[in-house]
């Protein structure tokens, strides 16, 4: 295996995005400002999605 070629890195980096994606709706709920709620709203949504993507790419179902 080479150096920087560890299998489970995609799955850490993926768990570590869906827990910024968990973390970031909390901010966007007490926000006052409608768009930048949204942008963090749409920022989660993206970041989860990439994250479970990421995490669960080897699992076949």
């Amino acid at each position: 295996m080479a150096r920087g070629d560890h299998p489970k890195r995609t799955p850490f980096y993926g768990a570590c995005l869906m827990i910024l994606a968990f973390l970031s709706i909390w901010p966007a709920a007490t926000v006052d400002e409608l768009w930048l709620s949204i942008c963090l709203y749409v920022f989660a949504v993206v970041a989860g999605l990439a994250g479970c993507l990421m995490t669960f790419r080897d699992y076949s179902f």
